[in-house]
């Protein structure tokens, strides 16, 4: 019997690694995972420590190694995803100068501001309105201006993405990907927008970055004898090119090309398309060209907080629930799910904002905040539960509507991560759009993604669509029962007014914090 090959993919989340080994049919072989802490020192931050994402990475690569290593099966190719905007700084040894600046982190709203008052023409990715918070360019101008001892010493500044790939093949470069969405990169005009950087103050910053911007996919580099020791592999894998976990999700989820959309759900939700034609509206970000397949324009949206609202809510408020759910054999989430399910639409009056975090779309507010409106003595744990997951799929009606106004036809949703575990999550998602929704067999599309784009670096496949065909097979389908559809009409137009009434007040509140 021959040699089995596999490919790696590795998924850094934002409160865990999963590498996951695949056939070259896309078939799940085995799963490690190790967490790593989340560090908030003030209101709006978000940290982490990179030494420890390199060590739940080797403990849990190493995981997956000494379970093959008595098989006869071969890691031919490596591929990688990791969190978009999670800003690094390093010397000139890539020595890290400081706790890196996570995607979720809001510190930058005043450069943030500063950067959407210029209307540079480059701001049409920004579908003309407010730049985000956390987009690199805005944790650049905070970190220049807050602590420019860093800044100064940084010769490099780059995504996770990038530290990534350099911890696994010493080179240095920059995806497509990231720098498409984040860095206001276009290959077709030239690259780096020079004038606006000038513009905003990080007129030294291009010199920082990565010098090359490659394709995802791309071969960077072959596993280095440093980093085969550490994750217990052998040197000299190719390690293609990676991107951010939701964008390479895409991919898991073969969303490669124009007609539907991705929902890839984890501590976020993130809600991506492809278009041939470029496309720049009012609430959305995009198109950025090239950032997933060349030759083509994604169109982006999404939620900051979801799952960790979900989370959160777990972990503060269900305590009392885990004898019950221990008792039943199920887990707190089995039980939230089950009583939550049987309610009424709309929670009994109960409505939620899932602005926990601010919002990324259409709004890119960060001021803004969560709330619950309509509690009475009457409501329970699990209508406070059922309005959460309610309050995140108009959320995510909200960012549809604005992409079919903006002249994308969408027909299907196809989904991936946390939510999927959910039947009542995924089930409240395709009623409050009236879509149907696909579920992967793979559910772990970042990690899948990954694995494809190892596929296509070790060239078992010519490219991301031909390998995402071969790799990904869908196994079930969520059909929108169209009388809920009818229910929730009401609700989600109330949700869809709070915005409007509330953000001046919330954002007095966050000013009065702030200062």
């Amino acid at each position: 019997m021959g040699k089995k090959d596999l490919l790696l993919g590795i998924d850094m989340g934002t409160s865990s690694v999963k590498a996951g080994l695949f056939d070259l049919q896309g078939k799940a072989v085995a799963f490690a995972d190790e967490s790593y802490p989340l560090y908030t020192p003030k209101s709006g931050w978000a940290e982490q420590n990179p030494d420890e994402w390199w060590s739940a990475i080797c403990k849990a690569v190493r995981r997956l190694a000494a379970g093959i290593s008595a098989q006869n099966c071969s890691i031919i190719g490596i591929g990688l995803d990791t969190t978009c905007c999670t800003v690094l700084a390093a010397d000139k040894h890539f020595d890290i100068l400081r706790p890196a600046v996570m995607w979720m982190d809001i510190r930058a709203a005043k450069q943030a501001k500063a950067i959407t008052a210029t209307k540079n023409k480059a701001l049409k990715y920004n579908g003309f309105g407010n730049v985000s918070a956390e987009s690199m360019p805005s944790k650049a101008l905070w970190l220049k201006e807050n602590e420019p001892e860093i800044y100064n010493q940084a010769e490099h500044i780059f995504e996770c993405t990038d530290w990534l790939t350099h911890k696994l093949t010493g080179e240095l470069t920059a995806s497509i990907d990231t720098t498409s969405t984040r860095w206001y990169y276009d290959r077709a005009n030239g690259g780096w927008p020079s004038d606006f950087y000038d513009e905003i103050g990080l007129e030294d910053v291009i010199k920082k970055f990565p010098k090359d911007v490659i394709d995802m996919g791309a071969l960077v580099g072959r596993l280095t004898a440093a980093a085969a020791e550490e994750l217990g592999l052998k040197q000299g894998i190719p390690v293609g090119e990676g991107g951010a976990d939701a964008f390479v999700g895409m991919i898991g989820l073969n969303v490669v090309r124009p007609g539907s959309v991705a929902l890839i759900t984890g501590s976020s939700h993130l809600h991506l398309g492809l278009c041939e034609n470029e496309m720049h509206k009012p609430g959305m970000w995009g198109s950025y060209p090239d950032a997933v397949i060349p030759g083509l324009q994604l169109v982006e949206g999404g939620q900051t907080s979801t799952g960790s609202i979900v989370n959160w809510f777990k972990n503060n408020f269900c305590g009392n629930l885990k004898d019950e759910a221990s008792v039943a054999g199920e887990s707190v989430y089995d039980l939230l799910n089950k009583n939550a399910s049987v309610l009424p639409v709309g929670a009994e009056g109960l409505i939620a904002l899932d602005y926990f975090q601010g919002n990324r779309t259409p709004y890119a507010d960060p001021n803004v905040r969560g709330m619950f409106y309509g509690m009475s003595l009457n409501h329970t744990v699990y209508h406070l539960y059922r309005s959460i997951i309610e309050s995140i799929c108009y959320g995510t009606e909200v960012i549809f509507d604005t992409f079919k106004k903006g002249g994308m036809d969408i027909g299907s949703v196809y989904i991936s991560g946390g939510a999927v575990k959910s039947d009542f999550w995924v089930k409240t998602h395709a009623n409050v759009s009236n879509l149907p929704i696909y579920i992967p067999e793979v559910t772990e599309a970042p990690c899948l993604g990954s694995a494809i784009l190892a596929a296509v670096a070790c060239k078992e496949y010519p490219d991301i669509q031909t390998a995402a065909q071969n790799m990904v097979t869908i196994k079930d389908k969520v059909e929108p029962d169209i009388a809920v559809y009818e229910e929730y009409q009401f609700y989600f137009r109330k949700y869809n007014e709070i915005y409007n009434m509330m953000k001046n007040w919330m954002n007095e509140i966050a000013q009065h914090i702030n200062n």
